[in-house]
């Protein structure tokens, strides 16, 4: 956990390496992870770098594979993933990696094309086979005469008729089905009506050899007279894309071509199921290892795109790299370049030299998968700055907390913590399956992140006695009827008026009425009480507001960590002392008055309580002269009135007085710099701590000079730095009620749910009640996880992460670093490599 703290020591370092053993080097460095190269050409062209032509041939090859792995999935075939980890193939192996996949290219290339054309002979082939069986049935159904003569008055009923059979000419083909209503209109509108048409679906579908889908066809079959209809009839046929088959006069010519026709048929389809099989056979076996293939392809590509990274010397024998790594893992580093030498063949070893840099190294944070969903939180708002205090680590307490307080109910509690369990306990399995669902790989990723809510959930649950709207009396109610009747059994109470009268005042001052607080938790007898909804505001409310400074001033509380570490007393005594009695004096005064008003006022004295909320008023306006809200303690005037003047101090501490602090430092450095000159010193000099500070100036003047201080900027930036921390305690403060709000929210939602749903299915208690009483819970059941758990629960979460984004965040979090990325092929095995 101590990792979490702050992010890594990083250090800037230079590697040198052999031609000859580079490729392996940054091999090894990227199965490990460490390191964070740098680029050194960056205004040189990305085809004019040295191993531009190795990326082509990658790529190249990804292609090939890319194809390879289309056709693998287009034939329905699993891609076997053993979860295996090939090593980086050397360079002179891509040569037989370049045959390989060439080969296996243009094999299925080539099976595909022989099996399109198969296709296509077989798919015309079955086109005339239908053509043939539904022209025999025109004619002969043509050859009633009954039928022949209905079908001639469809021309023109207002003309006699003139059959011709031996003189007339037709044309049979095939069309989309879709396509015979226009393509008949057409033929009637442009043949002037002088064609007749017939026309059948073809009842199974065909395939399409281009596509593979499967169409829908119909045959007809087109009867007219004459060589002009004959040549619009084609012309027609041609625009609407029907295909034409010759199709012979006679019927024995047309029974002895169908006869042709199927034994084509039959021989065409052994051939297409022999073809089937041999494709089949090639990308089942390329199934095996295309996984492995491309693992090996992309990290020779990511490693040649390392490689135009870095520089090479005169002599064109060295590589020269800059790389970003963790101080910690110096060893780990020195360790994978001497396996990689050793791996090349090559006898002089490469060297990792540590750079001084005044630039700023990039955030690494350690993870687990435990807190990596945590830091992730961290990180959506911004990447730490470098060395900086992490927050991730307190978020793993605080987040699922906060989420708690606003999501409180022990039914709903133990649901999302069987449901984050179930992901927990199956991680494995779950991760073996590789789950493409976005929504599903978001929530797993949050699996432990959803435990710890729902644990919390409980928790705060118990604390409100809640669950699914109901309270759990266990340790019995500390609140009594029997002596508020025993008192007025004599009086005007008798059984017959409590019966009549529902509502009754419990007076916790008549002895033996309250008995003494519930043991944990609030008291169930709340649940049934018609206030509530008063003492629950009041309640929840007040705990909004301790919780809120509390995490407030602990937010500020680590900032004093920063500034010590990066060494900035200024910031120390100028920036966190008055901020942290600004905020102690107004608000942290605020918590105390409640924890003291619970205290000091018992139930014989709580109706002459005065109000917290006018007397925290009244302290700002220095009013103390209200009759209506008497003070909680003496000497409240005067305790307040100091604290306000002390607050109010703080603010030209912070917006004034370090301006001028950090303008007079400045002016002091640039005159100890103009202090000596032609190699005599003048004046007393400086002290030895002063020419540390000189010998510090002169150092960094070499990497890059000093910024001109420019005092209206820095007045500025101060000015908005402190107007937004005094503004933001304020509706920061105000903020955390939404804890408050939506609890109640959440309790109420969960009421309103068990009385307009569930109540009906207890109303019964016959047999027939059963049932509806089965019906209804499933419906309670369904709505309380789509609404109460899901939606309530997203709703809490994103309240949550508003807390811990913007007010606590925001007193020691700058998040302006950027994240460490280093070279790894971890990604390229969990499938998100990117260049």
């Amino acid at each position: 956990m101590g990792e979490l703290f702050r992010s890594q020591e990083m250090t800037l370092a230079q590697l040198f390496l052999q031609s000859e053993a580079a490729y392996c080097c940054v091999s090894e460095l990227g199965e490990i992870g460490m390191v964070q190269f740098r680029d050194l050409n960056p205004d040189v062209n990305v085809f004019q770098r040295k191993f531009v032509n190795e990326v082509r041939r990658c790529e190249e090859m990804d292609r090939k594979l890319r194809f390879v792995e289309k056709e693998i999935k287009k034939a329905n075939i699993p891609i076997v993933d053993t979860g295996e980890n090939p090593e980086v193939p050397f360079p002179r192996d891509m040569i037989d990696l370049e045959a390989t996949f060439e080969k296996l290219e243009n094999e299925l290339k080539e099976i595909n094309t022989n099996q399109e054309a198969l296709k296509k002979n077989f798919l015309e082939l079955t086109e005339l086979k239908h053509i043939l069986r539904r022209t025999q049935q025109f004619f002969d159904e043509m050859e009633d005469p009954s039928l022949l003569e209905e079908s001639s008055t469809l021309l023109d009923p207002n003309e006699p008729i003139r059959v011709a059979p031996l003189r007339l000419g037709f044309v049979a083909g095939v069309i989309g089905r879709e396509r015979i209503p226009t393509f008949e209109r057409m033929l009637w509108r442009v043949c002037r009506g002088n064609v007749f048409l017939r026309q059948a679906d073809i009842e199974d579908p065909l395939e399409d050899p281009a596509t593979g889908d499967q169409v829908h066809k119909s045959v007809f079959i087109i009867f007219f007279q004459g060589d002009q209809l004959k040549n619009r009839v084609k012309k027609i046929c041609e625009g609407f894309r029907a295909t034409l088959y010759p199709c012979p006069e006679t019927p024995q010519e047309r029974k002895e071509m169908l006869a042709g026709v199927n034994a084509r048929i039959d021989d065409l389809q052994m051939v297409l199921n022999q073809t089937e099989d041999h494709r089949q056979r090639v990308l089942q076996a390329a199934a095996k290892t295309i996984r492995v293939w491309f693992i090996k392809v992309r990290k020779m590509k990511a490693i040649y795109h390392t490689l135009n990274l870095c520089n090479i010397d005169v002599t064109q024998k060295c590589l020269i790299a800059e790389v970003w790594c963790p101080v910690s893992d110096m060893d780990s580093i020195q360790f994978a370049l001497r396996r990689g030498t050793e791996k090349s063949g090559s006898t002089v070893p490469s060297i990792l030299n540590r750079m001084q840099t005044k630039q700023t190294p990039p955030t690494y944070n350690k993870t687990n998968k435990f807190t990596a969903g945590f830091q992730n939180i961290v990180d959506a708002y911004g990447i730490g700055s470098y060395r900086e205090v992490n927050p991730a680590q307190f978020t793993i307490i605080t987040f699922p907390f906060l989420f708690a307080v606003m999501f409180g109910d022990l039914g709903h509690g133990v649901l999302m913590t069987c449901a984050a369990l179930y992901l927990v306990l199956r991680e494995s399995r779950l991760m073996a399956q590789k789950n493409d669902n976005e929504m599903f790989n978001m929530v797993f990723a949050g699996r432990y992140i959803i435990l710890l809510m729902g644990i919390f959930s409980v928790y705060t649950g118990m604390i409100y006695n809640d669950c699914f709207s109901k309270s759990l009396n266990i340790f019995g109610s500390g609140w009594s009827v029997r002596p508020m009747f025993d008192i007025r059994r004599g009086g005007n109470w008798t059984f017959e008026i409590l019966q009549e009268n529902k509502l009754m005042q419990l007076d916790p001052v008549i002895d033996g009425v309250f008995t003494g607080p519930y043991p944990f938790g609030i008291d169930p007898i709340w649940n049934i009480a018609t206030n509530k909804l008063t003492f629950l505001n009041s309640f929840k409310m007040k705990m909004s507001v301790i919780l809120g400074v509390i995490h407030m001033l602990f937010g500020v509380t680590l900032s004093l960590l920063n500034h010590r570490y990066f060494d900035k007393p200024l910031n120390i005594y100028l920036g966190f002392i008055p901020e942290i009695i600004f905020m102690s004096s107004l608000f942290g005064y605020l918590v105390i008055l409640i924890f003291y008003k619970w205290i000091a006022y018992d139930v014989k004295i709580s109706k002459d309580a005065p109000s917290l909320l006018i007397a925290f008023i009244n302290m700002f306006l220095f009013n103390y002269s209200d009759p209506s809200n008497k003070p909680l303690y003496r000497g409240q005037m005067v305790v307040q009135s100091l604290l306000v003047v002390i607050a109010l101090a703080c603010v030209p501490c912070m917006l004034i007085v370090k301006t001028l602090v950090m303008r007079r430092q400045y002016l002091w450095r640039k005159h100890l710099g103009t202090q000596n000159f032609g190699g005599i010193r003048v004046g007393n000099g400086p002290t030895e701590d002063e020419a540390e500070i000189i010998q510090h100036d002169q150092l960094s003047q070499h990497s890059e000079e000093e910024p001109e201080f420019n005092f209206g900027d820095v007045a500025v930036h101060q000015a908005i730095h402190t107007i937004e921390y005094c503004l933001g305690c304020i509706s920061n403060t105000a903020s955390y009620l939404r804890l408050w709000a939506l609890s109640l929210a959440h309790a109420q939602l969960s009421e309103v749910l068990w009385s307009m749903v569930m109540r009906i299915g207890l109303s019964s208690s016959s047999l027939g009640g059963f049932f509806l009483l089965s019906i209804v819970f499933f419906f309670f059941a369904v709505l309380t996880v789509a609404i109460l758990l899901i939606m309530e629960g997203l709703s809490a979460f994103l309240h949550a992460l508003r807390l811990h984004w913007v007010e606590f965040q925001n007193k020691f979090y700058s998040g302006q670093g950027f994240k460490f990325l280093p070279f790894t092929f971890e990604s390229i095995l969990d499938g998100r490599f990117e260049d």
